[in-house]
């Protein structure tokens, strides 16, 4: 039997955090699936192989618990009971009940409220700072937690905290998190579900028209409402967000602009530098992935931003282009776990793209933006932009 590819890429090095693409593009020429020893698991740098891992039922979701898991109950019982975390049936139980609320027909009824936010936001970024802003924490930011919050009745009085908490828990995704990470992550998940379950409790005696009463209705329990509304309001704008920074980021730099079809810039912003990098799956039985054997109970990762660089799939990956016409990329994922919220994200981007150039044409850069400084969620944490010619 050949031996593995095996590869040592440390995904948290300062390098490969800042741009992991030309790292991802050695690995992938040498070896589209290789072991690393270092985080147990096999990771796939290829299109080919991160479309089929991700769509092979015997490669699934399955949540362990985190360790020291006392201590980590909090935020455990949140990713136990969520849909993304498990398979069906028990994940085709816990996303039914959500599902049409995030179909395309009631996403279009969300629109005129989305351009309605984008046309506020810009208007109070410029009573606020005049010619310069941060894209991010006055635009890209607020907008998509608004929608979220309302779409499941959450008042806007705790937009702010809803980021704050989500950024904690998704900070436990990277590689080896602090003690630090793993502190704010129990608090904000111990606060957050404080949050869902007196909403859940009030929708129960005074049923409103909004998704947390429609959930609380369901067959799905208290511990599933909680995790079914925080992975909700987590996923549901963490894509916008980050997409929308890093997309906006690389077409500034590059002085480029939206193309006329908005929806394809908005396409290749999702391809070009993903928000989400790694998705993991455990291997249910025996079998291969891209010609390497894989045993039963081990773990592979896919490496979505590699995927959609892949030169096999797109031509001069590495070039940002706003009017890209064939673009199979993976941002979404495929299969059973794909994105719920991929509909509602596609139509904040292409709104919130379309009106921020359509108010500020000249929009540039001002000064370099701060990266979050994360692998697995890739995104700015401040980008400052000037309006001014």
């Amino acid at each position: 039997m050949p031996s593995v590819p095996t590869t040592s890429i440390d995904l948290s090095s300062p390098e490969v955090v800042a741009d992991p693409y030309p790292f991802f593009a050695e690995e992938r020429a040498a070896h589209p699936v290789a072991w690393h020893e270092g985080l147990g698991l096999y990771l796939v740098f290829d299109h080919a192989g991160v479309s089929a891992v991700q769509r092979d039922r015997r490669l699934g979701r399955l949540w362990t618990d985190k360790e020291p898991a006392p201590y980590l109950e909090p935020f455990n019982l949140l990713h136990r009971n969520q849909m993304m975390e498990n398979e069906p049936p028990t994940h085709t139980r816990l996303r039914r009940p959500v599902a049409s609320a995030f179909g395309r027909g009631h996403i279009e009824r969300l629109r005129p409220r989305v351009v309605d936010l984008a046309a506020e936001l810009l208007a109070e970024a410029a009573v606020q700072g005049g010619d310069e802003f941060d894209v991010i924490a006055d635009y890209a930011e607020p907008l998509p937690v608004l929608v979220i919050a309302e779409l499941l009745g959450v008042p806007a009085e705790h937009t702010l905290s809803l980021r704050d908490w989500s950024q904690a828990i998704v900070r436990m995704y990277e590689p080896s998190p602090s003690p630090e990470v793993v502190d704010a992550a129990v608090r904000a998940s111990v606060d957050f579900a404080d949050l869902v379950r007196d909403l859940a409790d009030q929708r129960r005696r005074t049923p409103v028209d909004d998704l947390i009463t429609d959930l609380v209705a369901t067959e799905l329990s208290d511990d599933e409402v909680v995790a079914a509304v925080v992975l909700l309001l987590n996923a549901g704008h963490e894509a916008s967000v980050n997409v929308f920074g890093n997309g906006l980021v690389a077409m500034l730099e590059r002085g480029l602009r939206p193309a006329e079809d908005t929806a394809a810039t908005v396409e290749e912003m999702l391809r070009f530098d993903s928000a989400l990098q790694l998705f993991e799956r455990t291997a249910t039985e025996d079998l291969e992935v891209g010609g390497v054997p894989v045993a039963a109970g081990e773990k592979v990762a896919v490496l979505l931003g590699s995927a959609n660089r892949d030169p096999a799939v797109f031509a001069e990956p590495d070039e940002f282009r706003p009017d890209r016409a064939t673009n199979p990329h993976l941002a979404f994922g495929v299969g059973v776990h794909f994105c719920l919220g991929a509909p509602l994200a596609r139509m904040e981007l292409s709104e919130s793209l379309f009106h921020l150039f359509n108010v500020y044409p000249d929009l540039r850069l001002d000064g370099p933006p701060v990266p979050r400084g994360t692998f697995v969620l890739r995104g700015y944490h401040s980008v400052p932009v000037t309006t001014g010619v």
